[in-house]
């Protein structure tokens, strides 16, 4: 079985950052989304990764990924250009696939427990595809399925009126190589796009069994600012932090905190975990970082009151008072305005800005 790694699309909701970068480049809990992807892909024993590449950052991601090897995996890249829909993106590996099945994996996706069972449940049958599922508080915004009492699909509806369940689809797919024939055979919808869930529907009417797994845990699409700070939250508190790096003495550092070995908490420094402070940062004495931060790379805080935020790195941020919930893009310089101000800011700061506060 092979993987597809779908990262092209513009980021449009998380503008400013994706201006001058790809949205699956941005960290959760300083690692770029891409990586938990190609980990969870790993995890299901799924080597031979096609990274599906749209005209914006492609540099970017190549230099990230390389070939692969860093990872355990083996990389080729595909070059869909405009994104004309999600089975156009599968369409367009039809040749790196060849004649194996192959999992799809939205590369914003983050999830807790990876996709090992939702590749075992598709290989244990005969089916065309197999779909990954979470139960949702506002089915009308996603594509729906119907499953039977043996977790077959039904029927699915794409952002129905009238939901006839609330098991949404998440965006990660495993699929026989018959879908190919049937990306060929489809129309575009209103959108423009050739829809998955046509070609799912299409393989269904084909008289393809179609597996479902509903998805434990948590899952996360991250392609909104306050999704990534929820992303960022949630892989905080699952994950391991060690501390590595210099703690002076007479800095208070509390819970469970992530600390780079270059990295440095001066004395008079207050940092809460769960945190994540990445190499060559410096926490310096006044600045208090709450939980649910994370620091990216060469960046210093100076006096500052941070938390439940994400500084995506190379960044300076110096000014008093307090900021909460929100996302520094890289390069990012935040400091003291003249004039007293209200407290409390909430900021999406695109990259190498320049703010006063």
């Amino acid at each position: 079985m092979k993987g597809v790694l779908l990262s092209g699309g513009t980021g449009s909701r998380l503008r400013p950052i994706t201006h001058t970068g790809p949205k699956q480049l941005v960290p959760v809990a300083n690692k770029p989304v891409l990586e938990y992807a190609i980990e969870d892909l790993k995890e299901a024993g799924v080597t031979e990764i096609g990274v599906v590449l749209g005209h914006k950052g492609r540099e970017e991601i190549q230099e990230l990924l390389g070939d692969g090897s860093k990872y355990g995996v083996d990389i080729t890249y595909i070059v869909q250009g405009n994104p004309l829909g999600l089975a156009h993106a599968a369409g367009c590996a039809r040749d790196f696939v060849g004649d194996d099945d192959f999992v799809m994996y939205l590369g914003d996706n983050i999830l807790k427990q990876g996709i090992s069972e939702l590749v075992e449940s598709f290989q244990q049958g005969d089916y065309g595809a197999g779909i990954a599922l979470q139960e949702v508080d506002n089915p009308t915004q996603f594509g729906i399925a119907n499953v039977d009492d043996d977790g077959n699909v039904t029927e699915l509806i794409e952002k129905p009126d009238d939901p006839p369940t609330n098991l949404a689809l998440i965006g990660i797919y495993v699929f026989s190589n018959a879908v190919f024939d049937v990306i060929e055979r489809l129309e575009p919808s209103w959108r423009g796009e050739l829809e998955i869930t046509d070609a799912i529907q299409t393989l269904l009417e084909d008289g393809n069994a179609i597996n479902s797994h509903v998805v434990r845990g948590w899952w996360k699409d991250t392609g909104k600012p306050e999704d990534i700070l929820e992303a960022n939250r949630l892989v905080l508190e699952d994950k391991d932090l060690a501390r590595e790096g210099r703690i002076d003495p007479g800095a208070t550092v509390q819970g469970r905190v992530e600390l780079h070995e270059t990295a440095t908490i001066e004395a008079g420094a207050t940092v809460r975990g769960p945190v994540s402070i990445a190499e060559n940062s410096v926490i310096e004495s006044g600045t208090y970082v709450g939980p649910y931060t994370s620091i990216g790379p060469n960046s210093t805080l100076e006096g500052v009151h941070l938390e439940n935020s994400v500084v995506i790195g190379d960044s300076t941020i110096s000014t008093t008072g307090k900021i909460v919930d929100s996302l520094l893009g890289r390069g990012a310089n935040v400091g003291r305005a003249d004039e007293l101000l209200p407290e409390g800011r909430r900021l999406v700061v695109g990259e190498n800005s320049q703010l006063k506060l």
